[in-house]
């Protein structure tokens, strides 16, 4: 170890693990001023520590900044560690020790009513599965040695998958009411998960961390197993089953979160109303009233793949997901057919304030002078960062992809961002600048090309698309 005037770079999760980190930090000595608080800066100071820089991220980020060497130290859900090193086992990751809090299990469930032990997964053929994890997915597949079997990456929601849109689902459970709430029994237990502390192996050889690690493991319960478990191999089976019946209803999703309430106007306007889809009530799977039509409520960016896929016939999500997911499947025949003109914002590109460039041909002059060989992209939407980066002719760049907590990034730990803005507001409270526009995103209605709608399916599809163009043009009067 390096001794004397080493800065311990330090990420602390937003979120759930917010308070009753803060709480254990200030237990131990660290009192991160404003944290506990749920200060919305992401920088924060360490009082009477001037060896100790803390930087807020979103839980899912925290491993992939201290793999990269970012950060030195961070604190994290044990289940985001194994879902990187699911993939990538070389990472440079350190688990030094459970904090004993946030505690709670990853599990493999279904749908109680069709799958009841892991033997029943074995009939199944073709197994779909869904979750937030989907490395952690990819490894309870292969473990089980599924024949044939699909992993539907998702946002977030993943337990209102089954049965419709996955077969086995896996997910956090923290409190054990959870799973019969949705209808869903557990089958396996892959994890115990929990808040740890986790390093990165170059900086814990290279620096003196010493004090940093003693104060944050003070109130921890030490090392333990921190590994996956995964199942033995599921026997197949038939269920007497050769096809599928075809689908006779027609099946629309409509989103949860920022954008339900815009959408919940649109569909207002269109003379829709669906019975527990409300401007903040949300119910998974709400009665449409409509004859032949299922609705379900999903996060809006997974939407493009279920289209794509077919699993749903007509969905209302955001311009910018669509982009995302075609710039990642330029051949998907996922599309938009209708613009809502609602819930609009800027998706720009954005760089710290004191950039002395206004536009970016004078920002790449900036960074070459400055002799910048790679320059470093964060985003929600790497797919959309990717594309963006070669359309303006990066010369040499990196793209990292982020959960949230977004404006913090740059410039420490990237030189431009790409970020969704509307008064541009946040953007300057955190010395930040737009300093290129990709485009304006809206919300808008997708649908499958050549999806091959017939009979009462067609009918109903085009008698929402008539409903939600009306609403269209309304929202332009």
């Amino acid at each position: 170890m390096v001794s004397g005037g080493s800065v311990g770079k330090i990420a602390l999760p937003a979120g759930d693990l917010r308070k009753p980190v803060a709480d254990a930090l200030s237990a131990s000595g660290l009192h991160v001023e404003g944290y506990g608080e749920g200060s919305r800066q992401y920088r924060l100071p360490v009082r009477d520590r001037e060896d100790v820089r803390v930087r807020v991220f979103r839980e899912k980020d925290i491993p992939i900044q201290v793999a990269l060497g970012n950060y030195d130290v961070g604190i994290t859900s044990l289940a985001w560690v194994q879902e990187i090193q699911s993939r990538f086992p070389q990472q440079e990751l350190v688990l030094l020790g459970d904090l004993g809090i946030g505690a709670g299990r990853i599990v493999a469930a279904a749908c109680a009513a069709d799958i009841a032990s892991l033997a029943d997964i074995g009939a199944l053929g073709r197994v779909r599965l869904a979750s937030e994890y989907p490395n952690i997915a990819d490894a309870f597949a292969r473990s089980a040695r599924l024949a044939r079997y699909r992993v539907q990456p998702v946002s977030g929601a993943a337990h209102a998958y089954p049965p419709e849109d996955a077969d086995v689902v896996i997910v956090a459970e923290s409190d054990d009411g959870f799973l019969g709430e949705h209808g869903l029994a557990p089958l396996f237990t892959l994890l115990d998960n929990s808040a740890w502390v986790i390093g990165n192996a170059s900086a814990l050889a290279k620096k003196d961390l010493r004090s940093v690690l003693d104060a944050l493991l003070r109130s921890g319960r030490g090392a333990r197993d921190g590994s996956l478990r995964l199942p033995p191999p599921i026997a197949a089976r038939s269920n007497g089953r050769t096809t599928e019946a075809p689908r006779e209803i027609l099946r629309m999703a409509v989103p949860d979160g920022h954008q339900q309430r815009h959408v919940y106007e649109a569909l207002e306007v269109a003379g829709l109303s669906f019975d527990g889809y409300g401007e903040k009530t949300t119910v998974r799977r709400p009665q449409s009233g409509i004859d032949g039509l299922a609705v379900k409520v999903v996060r809006p960016q997974d939407m493009p793949q279920l289209v794509a896929t077919g699993d749903i016939d007509i969905a209302v999500t955001g311009r910018d997901c669509l982009n995302e997911h075609l710039y990642q499947f330029p051949s998907s025949p996922a599309y938009e057919i209708i613009d809502l003109h609602r819930a609009q914002y800027n998706l720009s590109a954005v760089v710290e304030a004191d950039l002395p460039a206004d536009d970016l041909a004078g920002a790449f002059k900036h960074w070459r002078a400055k002799g910048r060989e790679v320059l470093t992209i964060a985003a929600e939407y790497p797919a959309t960062a990717d594309h963006y980066a070669r359309s303006r002719h990066f010369w040499r760049y990196r793209v990292i992809p982020i959960a949230g907590a977004s404006e913090g990034f740059v410039p420490e730990d990237a030189d431009v961002l790409i970020e969704g803005t509307e008064t541009g507001r946040t953007i300057a409270e955190n010395n930040l600048k737009v300093i290129d526009l990709l485009y304006r995103s809206t919300s808008c209605v997708i649908a499958r090309r050549d999806a091959g709608l017939a009979g009462n399916r067609k009918k109903v599809f085009e008698h929402l698309r008539g409903a939600l163009e009306k609403a269209s043009g309304s929202s332009q009067s």
